[in-house]
């Protein structure tokens, strides 16, 4: 069962603006990549969803709050957890902490939808996990 997931994100000189102060829309690709290592986490991948359940995790929606700088080479946790679930998607709350500090947090919409885009039953190899 899935309570909270940590991921760690070293940031590069590539996610940062001139002034080496984390670009604002990174942070979504940092969610990404920490919903993708969850699922990892759980022998599970978003190709494998794909090829033997034929089913995408899209986002429908993200809504992030910025509180304080993220900056060159700090180290970053992200913590992800389910905060409600129905048969077809979830809500996930994902924080942004360097050294215990809050430094973004968002909460991203998420629904599985079929090849064709219209949104199926979560399979429940990973609605297992969600619960």
């Amino acid at each position: 069962m899935f309570k909270e997931f940590t991921c760690k994100v070293k940031i590069y000189y590539e996610d940062t603006d001139s002034g080496g102060v984390v670009y604002y829309a990174n942070y979504l690709k940092f969610f990404e990549r920490a919903r993708t290592e969850f699922l990892n986490s759980i022998n599970l991948s978003n190709k494998m969803l794909l090829t033997n359940h034929g089913v995408l995790i899209v986002v429908k929606s993200c809504n992030i709050e910025y509180k304080k700088s993220a900056k060159l080479e700090d180290e970053l946790e992200i913590i992800s957890s389910v905060i409600s679930k129905t048969k077809t998607s979830f809500i996930m709350k994902q924080v942004v902490k360097l050294d215990q500090v809050l430094i973004s947090e968002a909460e991203t919409h998420l629904v599985t939808v079929n090849q064709e885009g219209k949104p199926v039953q979560i399979p429940k190899i990973l609605n297992d996990f969600l619960d």
